[in-house]
Parts: C-alpha cells; sequence; structure tokens
C-alpha cells in the first residue's frame, strides 16, 4: 500500500505534532529517529539488535548500494528488504548528497550527474531516472527523489539555478513508475536564502508528492540558519504529509527541528560518534579515550538502562577502545543508538501529554555537541 501519514496532535506552543506513518512493512511513530544503514547495514548492529533498540525504520543510500553490491544483486534477491533481512519500513536517498559531495569526481549535467566511483574510479551517469530504478530495484518504503545539495557557501545565483534544476529533476522523478508500494518523497532546497526557499518549496509542493524533505541543511551553515530555514519551510508544506529534515543531526538539533514541524530525521552521528568514543548521556558527551575513566566502575551513564550500561562499566569500555576491541564499538552503538530512539520516544510522550515545550526547555539546559552530520 502507499504510504499514509496520520496527524495525531498538534503542540499548542510550537509548531511540534505527534504523527503516524502507514507503510507496507509497518507503522512509523513520528517524531522519529532512521538509524542509517548505508551499505544495507547499520555499522555494528544486527537486525534483531535494532529490533530491540525499538528502531521502527532504517535509512539505506542508492549510491553506494548501486556501486556495491549492485541494485541487480539485492533485486534477485528479493529486495532490500530480505537482503538485509529487516522486517521493517526502509527510506532510500536518492544517492544526490553522495555524489554531490565528490566536487572533484563529478560533472553536473541537465540530464544528470556524471562521476567517478570512489571505489575504482569507473565512470557513471547518476540521472533521476536511473535513481529511481535502482530504489525501485531495493524495494524501499519511501523513494526519495534526485536533487543537487548545493554546498553552505554557494552564491545565490549559483543556488537558484540549482533549485530549478532539481524542480525539473523532481517533475521526471514523480514520472518515473515505482512499485505499488512505494512512495515518493519531494526535497525543498534553497540554502540560507529565505526568499529561495519559500519559492522552491511552493514548487515542489506543486509537483505534489507523498512526503516532503528539507535538504541542503546541516552542510556546513551555522545552526541558527538551519533552524531559521526549517521554521521558514515547514508551515509552506502540506499539514497532512510527513516532513523529513534530512541529516541532522545532534540531539538538540532533534528537538529543535521537532518543534518546529519535523517529524523525521536521519544522521550518522550516533553511530560514527560510537566508533570514535563518543558517546551521548543526558549530561553530555562523554569521551572514552580520556584517562578519568580507566577506574571508573560505574555505568557509561546511570540513567541508561541500554544493554551496554546495564552490563560494563566506563573501565571496561575504555579498556576495549584503547584494544580497538570490534566489541566496544557494538556496545558504544547500541548505548548511542538507544539513547537517540529513547530521546524520540519521549518526546513523542510529551507531545501526547501536552507538555512538550517544557520538555524540550527542560533537556536543552544540558550541554550538547556543537558538531552536526550529513549522512554518508
Amino acid at each position: 500500500m502507499p504510504l499514509q501519514y496520520t496527524l495525531l496532535q498538534q503542540c499548542p506552543d510550537t509548531l511540534a505534532r505527534r504523527g503516524r506513518v502507514h507503510t507496507e512493512h509497518g507503522t512509523i511513530e513520528t517524531p522519529c529517529f532512521m538509524p542509517v544503514g548505508t551499505s544495507a547495514t547499520v555499522k555494528a548492529m544486527s537486525t534483531p539488535e535494532l529490533e530491540d533498540l525499538g528502531a521502527e525504520i532504517i535509512l539505506g543510500n542508492t549510491y553506494h548500494l548501486y556501486l556495491r553490491p549492485g541494485h541487480e544483486i539485492v533485486r534477485e534477491a528479493g529486495g532490500l528488504h530480505r537482503f538485509m533481512n529487516w522486517k521493517h519500513p526502509i527510506l532510500t536517498d536518492s544517492g544526490g548528497y553522495q555524489v554531490f559531495s565528490l566536487s572533484e569526481r563529478r560533472k553536473i549535467r541537465e540530464e544528470g550527474v556524471e562521476f567517478r566511483s570512489h571505489l575504482d574510479g569507473s565512470k557513471h551517469l547518476l540521472s533521476p531516472e536511473l535513481s529511481m530504478e535502482i530504489q525501485r530495484a531495493l524495494g524501499s518504503d519511501i523513494v526519495m527523489a534526485f536533487d543537487e545539495c548545493p554546498a553552505a557557501d554557494q552564491p545565490k545565483h549559483y543556488v537558484a539555478q540549482s533549485m530549478e534544476r532539481t524542480t525539473r529533476w523532481a517533475k521526471r522523478c514523480r514520472d518515473t513508475e515505482l512499485g505499488s508500494h512505494q512512495s515518493l518523497f519531494g526535497i525543498c532546497q534553497g540554502s540560507v536564502f529565505p526568499d529561495l526557499r519559500k519559492e522552491h518549496a511552493q514548487a515542489i509542493v506543486d509537483v505534489g508528492f507523498d512526503g516532503y524533505a528539507i535538504g541542503g541543511l546541516s552542510v556546513g551553515e551555522p545552526n541558527e540558519q538551519m533552524y531559521a530555514m526549517t521554521e521558514l519551510v515547514t508551515p509552506l508544506l502540506p499539514q497532512d504529509k510527513p516532513r523529513y529534515l534530512m541529516g541532522v543531526g545532534t540531539p538538540h538539533d532533534l528537538l529543535e527541528g521537532i518543534a518546529r514541524g519535523i517529524d523525521m530525521f536521519d544522521c550518522v552521528m550516533p553511530t560514527r560518534q560510537a566508533r570514535t568514543g563518543w558517546l551521548f548521556t543526558r549530561n553530555g558527551l562523554v569521551k572514552m579515550k580520556h584517562a578519568e575513566h580507566k577506574r571508573s566502575h560505574i555505568p557509561l551513564d546511570e540513567e541508561c538502562d541500554c544493554h551496554t550500561c546495564r552490563n560494563y562499566s566506563r573501565a571496561y569500555l575504555h579498556h576495549l577502545f584503547k584494544e580497538k576491541e570490534i566489541l566496544g564499538m557494538r556496545l558504544h552503538t547500541i548505548h548511542n543508538l538507544h539513547f537517540y530512539l529513547t530521546l524520540m520516544r519521549r518526546a513523542r510522550q510529551a507531545l501526547e501529554e501536552g507538555r512538550f515545550e517544557s520538555f524540550r526547555k527542560s533537556y536543552l539546559r544540558y550541554p550538547g555537541p556543537a558538531e552536526t552530520g550529513r549522512s554518508s
């Protein structure tokens, strides 16, 4: 069945909303965070572990899966759900961000983007039609339209040209047939220019999609601009469709996005930071490389009930990190994903109980990391 969105409750003090997204592979409670499984795996995690953590949807990437193992191999396996043994919803990014991040390896043309693979240097042309064909083969529930994601420092005249091309590409994506269970999201661009953001939001809504994403943020601009552009765009998007802020971000960013009307988020931050020993807690980041943890025989976070915190001490996690043990990366990842998914669950509960704004303000009193991270 195609995607359906149900708006359950709206916050009286902010633009935050509580909703539910229905797909053929299950229901997604929103606001939600999607762990990033770029290459058909959320790094260091098995699918049963993700289910135990409460993940309801994960993200895969067209660019990476196209290059390896190849979308035809995934199609032969019965689609991405069967290939990776994930029975729940999947969203696939179009590959646009990854292609455009290869600034020295690609050339933009009207028909698509010519690029050289980061794996072997082979030449490819990724067009809107090919992106749709790959995502159809992958069989994801939510398909993202192919777009251009300009860097934060691009001048306004370039962003305007890029935005218009993205609209033309969006129409081509819309005209390409997908699987009967698949839904297509359009992407609003416009960088940090308010007039361009407004113009493109209207253009993408006019094309007509099953959901709408805000792209081109968390790419180097100050957080204040990211929040301002999000707050500007969300009221221009249909109330009866889900809204997705791509590649964002820190726990603080997620709460600020929810307050501005966002339903869905993804980011590599919890998994990537886990592998570098940066762990999220209510009291801020804990860095496992620091010697202060060597003789610390307390849990990483005494308020956390994840498998890692219930069973292992900071001293043990510090030891694993210093030894570069795979188990350390796994235990770190379990904790960070649990932290993010629990934050979303508590935000949903606060919305249901009519206390989201007090919940947000209470949470934001605690320190948070400054960096943001787009999926890659």
